[in-house]
């Protein structure tokens, strides 16, 4: 298994280095390499209950198809509660604003069924 520490507060998109709640707690991520590599998504669509928010992210292969539309395959499906969220959200934001500072504005896909946008 590897392990990767980051002092952050998980979900916050804090950059590494900087403390979560307790001063200088740091966070050891352990993951087999599988999990380790990662999976590739384009596309990810979002369904809630007042409980939990699920996170679908999907793969939509080019010029596939099926009956009524476009294919896309599940690759990762993260199920989580309202208020990570919100943190999920923030901490995409904030890691938007850094990357766009710093090489340009991120130019929204258009080649995506709108159905699913």
């Amino acid at each position: 298994m590897g392990a990767e520490s980051r002092g952050s507060d998980p979900g916050a998109g804090a950059p590494a280095g900087s403390e979560p709640g307790a001063k200088g707690q740091r966070l050891t991520i352990q993951a087999d390499p599988a999990t380790a590599q990662g999976v590739y998504s384009n596309l990810m669509m979002v369904s809630h209950r007042k409980e939990e928010f699920v996170l679908d992210f999907l793969f939509v292969q080019p010029a596939t198809s099926a009956p009524g539309g476009q294919l896309a395959s599940l690759r990762s499906r993260v199920i989580t509660t309202p208020e990570h969220v919100k943190r999920i959200v923030r901490a995409i934001k904030e890691n938007i604003e850094r990357y766009e500072a710093k090489f340009g504005a991120i130019q929204e896909a258009t080649d995506l069924p709108k159905l699913v946008h």
